[in-house]
Parts: C-alpha cells; sequence; structure tokens
C-alpha cells in the first residue's frame, strides 16, 4: 500500500512515479460490446432545473452513478507495518454492482468501501455508511480497475462512445479531497495526449497515453471518478492532472477515454484480465540529444532501449538503437505515439513498423505476442 489519503486519491505527484523503463503491452479496445446504456439523461432532469444551466443538469443526471471509493492497506515501512488509507472516486458501469475506477486507487488494497451519493447500503444502514466491496480485477496498462458491490439496484451511468470534441463542455463529478458529489466544469483542450515523459521518471507510462486534457478542475480524489458531456454521458475516467506548483500549468487534468474504460471493464468481468498484444521493448523517447548519439536524421521517434531476446520485436529483427517512426499508417513521434497506436491491435495481429537504423529507413513486420502476465 501506497501514500497517504491525498496521495492514493489521484495518480499525483507524477514525479514519484518508477523511473523504469517497461516491456511495451498495450490493450486492444473493443467498444462494441457490453456498453452500459441507460435511459436518455436530458429526460431524466428535474423540471426545476433551467434549460440554460447545463453543468447543473448534468449534476443532477450523473451524480447519484459517481461513487466515493474508500481503501485500506498495510505498508512496511522503516518502522515497521504502517497502516494506510485512501480515497478516490468511481463511476457506476452495471446496475448489478460493477464501478469503474483507476487501477492506482486500488492498487496494494486490503479493503475496499464504497459510498454512494445517496448514503444508501444494501443493509438499509444509516446515510453516510459504506458498502464492502471487492476488487473484480486490475489493469496496470490502461490504470483502469473494477470494484463490485453486492448490490443489483445501481444507478448505472451511461458512456458515450468515439471521441470528444475539442472545445465542447466538460463536467467532472468526483470526491476531491473527499468531498463527494463535487461538481467542476470546463471544456474539452485536447485529446490524443500524454504526460510527458519528464514528469514520470523519464520513460512513457504506458497508462498515461492517448488521454483526453482538460481544463474542468480534477484534484487529489478525483481519481476513478467521472468526465461528462453536457448530455451527462460519461466520456472519460479522471486519472491525473499537473499541479500547478511543480509545472507552472494552470488546470491541465486528463481523462481516460470512455472507449478503453469500457473495453477493460468488460475483459475484467469476463475474464477476470486485460489481454494485452506484446512487442517486447524498453523504449525512451528519442531526443536531439539522443538523436545525435545515435547518428539518426530524425529528431522524433521512440527509441528502441532493449529488446527482450525472443520476444515478437526480437523475433522481426529489430535491434537496441532503432528508432520506430510508424506503426500501420500511424506516425510515431514518441514512445507514447507507438503505444497508442498499438492499441488497435490484437494478440496475433501484425504491424508494421517502420524504423530508422543507421539513417536508413526499412520496414518490419512484427507478430504481436500476448503479453505475460
Amino acid at each position: 500500500m501506497k501514500g497517504n489519503t491525498l496521495q492514493r486519491s489521484l495518480l499525483l505527484p507524477l514525479m514519484a512515479l518508477a523511473a523504469l523503463a517497461f516491456v511495451l503491452g498495450v490493450i486492444y479496445l473493443d467498444p462494441g460490446t457490453g456498453r452500459t446504456q441507460t435511459a436518455d439523461p436530458v429526460e431524466s432532469v428535474p423540471e426545476s432545473i433551467p434549460a440554460d444551466e447545463p453543468v447543473a443538469r448534468v449534476a443532477s443526471v450523473l451524480s447519484p452513478s459517481v461513487v466515493q471509493i474508500n481503501v485500506s492497506g498495510i505498508e512496511q515501512t522503516p518502522f515497521g507495518a504502517q497502516k494506510q488509507e485512501g480515497l478516490g472516486s468511481g463511476v457506476i458501469y452495471r446496475s448489478d454492482g460493477y464501478i469503474i475506477t483507476n487501477n492506482h486507487v486500488v492498487e496494494g488494497s486490503r479493503g475496499v468501501e464504497v459510498a454512494f451519493a445517496d448514503g444508501t447500503t444494501e443493509r438499509g444502514l444509516p446515510n453516510g455508511s459504506e458498502v464492502s466491496g471487492s476488487v473484480v480485477g486490475r489493469d496496470p496498462a490502461t490504470d483502469i480497475a473494477l470494484v463490485s458491490v453486492d448490490r443489483n439496484d445501481l444507478p448505472a451511468a451511461d458512456f458515450a462512445s468515439g471521441d470528444p470534441i475539442v472545445g465542447q463542455t466538460a463536467v467532472a463529478v468526483g470526491s476531491p479531497s473527499g468531498f463527494e458529489s463535487t461538481v467542476t466544469s470546463g471544456i474539452i483542450s485536447g485529446t490524443g495526449r500524454e504526460v510527458p515523459a519528464e514528469y514520470t521518471g523519464g520513460t512513457q507510462a504506458p497508462s498515461l497515453v492517448d488521454l483526453i486534457q482538460t481544463d474542468a478542475a480534477i484534484s487529489p480524489g478525483n481519481s476513478g471518478g467521472a468526465l461528462a458531456d453536457r448530455e451527462g454521458r460519461v466520456i472519460g475516467i479522471n486519472v491525473a492532472y499537473l499541479p500547478p506548483g511543480e509545472t507552472g500549468a494552470e488546470n491541465i487534468g486528463f481523462a481516460i477515454p470512455s472507449d478503453t474504460a469500457v473495453s477493460v471493464a468488460d475483459q475484467l468481468i469476463e475474464n477476470g484480465e486485460a489481454v494485452h498484444p506484446y512487442l517486447g521493448v524498453y523504449l525512451s523517447d528519442l531526443t536531439q540529444e539522443t538523436a545525435s548519439k545515435f547518428g539518426s536524421p530524425e529528431d522524433s521517434g521512440a527509441l528502441v532501449e532493449k529488446v527482450e531476446p525472443g520476444g515478437p520485436a526480437d523475433a522481426a529483427g529489430i535491434r537496441r538503437g532503432d528508432v520506430v517512426i510508424a506503426a500501420g499508417s500511424e506516425d510515431v513521434r514518441s514512445s507514447g505515439d507507438l503505444v497508442s497506436a498499438l492499441r488497435d491491435y490484437r494478440p496475433g495481429d501484425t504491424v508494421d513498423l517502420t524504423v530508422l537504423r543507421n539513417g536508413e529507413k526499412s520496414k518490419l513486420q512484427v507478430n504481436l505476442a500476448e503479453s505475460p502476465q
């Protein structure tokens, strides 16, 4: 178990993430199955909320579907075993008790308690009581996890499909610092974002790519909560933000797209784990300095730091020092771009990687395997 209440509630500070290269494994997205649908959210807005108050209308629809998740566990420290507690948020995925949250909210936890927006429980306990939950499965590659509770009457959220539009209204709902059902609003600032590697120890964390960027205020405790459109449909699961004190940036937050969250949740429900295509390389971002070192005419791309012996990349002829600049028809300007591009593939698929080696381009076919667990 890591961190205190605030540290457990959002994937921050980002500077504390492990400064290690990773063996690339990514999730195949299948947004077409198992998606939870509810009634048209507009129809469920109380008549007392004016039509020209879109954020209030979203809050009235979505807040009942957003929960607070409290976790506890034991961490071994130089002073012995210490009890640790943390909190985050979650979004009700299915009425029969499944709740989506972030992997980093529940990772290492020994106990999970869920507090619902209306304060009710299945045992008739007084308002404010919590329901015991269990972790169905976790997917560190996308930072999605699934929690279940013993209830069959939950108000499931409506999850949108497809990419949001830059500039559209965005509403965040969660429990920052334990304030349940807190609502903030802004816009979608960008899509296909990745948290820069300099904030993750120098290498690209695979869970921090292909994200939605928003200026809706999110804070510690919002992790696992909802980012919604003006109709109250969930377009993302909040995951991180850049702290102004460390970066000088204001209102830069990130959410995992709903298509990713839904695909992973369905796999966790069905199999208890998510399936990953496996490339078998350790990557970093190519910089001008490393480009000069390796004699590359390009100054962007995914630099292969190490190749796993016997892995798919090794079998395809990829070598240390190669720079991947394209995956299929997708340009690759960073290690995060490669992670994102490979999410369109599943184990057993073949991907054409364009690499630079000794200043010359070549195209290599890689047969992706299933990521080792």
